[in-house]
């Protein structure tokens, strides 16, 4: 991958990571991960959060990409949308690989024969 498709990635991933950065939004998106559609009433069961809470943090989370919506009567219904999280899935591939390459070079630098040498101080 290009730096600056790495970038670019990056980019485009920063709100899926901020709209995750919330705990109860993660613990929606759990929820959600079965893949079936559940109302706002269905989510706020067995939690101490509002309709209005839950329908809060489900927008933050629709407007990230990861839940999707439908109208079904007069409820709205939830899914989750798993499209949004494959490109940061990629991201976060790319940010381990640079990070073996670093640990890499690291150890290779460490267990060089002249980096275990140590040399005199110079008077």
């Amino acid at each position: 991958m290009l730096k600056r498709d790495a970038v670019a990635l990056a980019r485009s991933s920063a709100p899926v990571f901020a709209a995750l950065g919330d705990t109860t939004r993660l613990q929606l998106v759990q929820r959600l991960c079965d893949g079936q559609y559940y109302s706002i009433s269905q989510l706020c069961a067995g939690t101490a959060l509002s309709r209005q809470g839950i329908t809060k943090h489900l927008l933050v989370l629709e407007r990230a990409g990861i839940v999707k919506s439908a109208r079904r009567g007069r409820e709205t219904h939830f899914a989750f949308a798993p499209g949004a999280i494959l490109p940061v899935q990629s991201y976060l591939d790319y940010v381990s690989t640079q990070w073996d390459l670093a640990l890499a070079r690291l150890q290779e630098f460490v267990e060089a024969p002249e980096a275990s040498a140590v040399k005199p101080a110079a008077n």
